[in-house]
């Protein structure tokens, strides 16, 4: 299944936003088997930065730790949605955390992602999230 998305997404970029550097190894390495070329960030507000400066159109898809420093992922999601360009009203943003309670989902909708993710990362959840929106 793997194989399929990418030959369907073959090098889109996805930023991941994570401030566990083994997390971001690990949601990495699934994210390159689905064929996404992935650029980290450590926290909220370097992910805020990373596509504030970045070409319009340069991430596909945003995954967004929810509990990292010096901005959390819903506080970075807020300030990407309110950039002054056309992408950042519409690039998909899916949440990763590890609580997956309906208020969390709920939450992250309202700060204006797309979708929720559970952590620890599962491929059988991931590859459908990613087609989704690719």
């Amino acid at each position: 299944a793997a194989s399929d998305v990418y030959k369907r997404q073959g090098g889109k970029r996805v930023l991941l936003a994570e401030d566990l550097e083994f997390n971001a190894e690990i949601a990495s390495e699934f994210l390159a088997e689905a064929g996404l070329v992935t650029e980290t960030a450590c926290n909220g507000a370097e992910a805020v930065e990373k596509f504030g400066s970045s070409p319009e159109g340069y991430y596909s898809l945003i995954f967004m730790d929810i509990q990292m420093p010096v901005l959390d992922g819903y506080q970075a999601a807020d300030k990407i949605r309110a950039l002054d360009r056309t992408d950042a009203k519409t690039v998909p943003i899916v949440a990763m955390t590890a609580n997956a309670f309906s208020e969390d989902r709920q939450a992250a909708l309202d700060a204006g992602m797309n979708d929720h993710v559970a952590k620890p990362i599962n491929m059988n959840v991931l590859v459908p999230t990613i087609r989704k929106y690719l």
